[in-house]
């Protein structure tokens, strides 16, 4: 398991990869950004940016869809939703019980 240092770290090389895919300086990015060239350099490196800065600069690099892979898609159902229809169907499949009062032949 890496370690969070190098996890900034990896994110920082990814973030600049991109940058330069795309042609630009860091004073570009930063501007399309709007953030200052400091937080894209601290950003790059991993060392003490944002997630503002981090979200801004996937976002001006046309790479905000990079934090959807994060997590999945939230459900396309309300789980309580189907907890209700269950107890639903329960109570309806379920013969109604017969009380019996003690000393009472079965």
């Amino acid at each position: 398991m890496r370690s969070p240092a190098e996890l900034e770290a990896t994110l920082g090389q990814g973030i600049r990869a991109c940058r330069i895919r795309a042609g630009l300086s860091q004073a570009e990015l930063a501007d399309r950004a709007n953030v200052s060239v400091g937080a894209i350099h601290h950003l790059e490196r991993g060392k003490g940016a944002t997630t503002k800065t981090l979200t801004r600069a996937l976002a001006a690099l046309g790479a905000d869809g990079w934090i959807d892979q994060l997590a999945p898609p939230p459900p396309t159902f309300n789980p309580l939703d189907l907890l209700e229809s269950r107890t639903r169907e329960a109570h309806v499949t379920t013969a109604p019980r017969v009380r019996r009062r003690s000393g009472s032949p079965r």
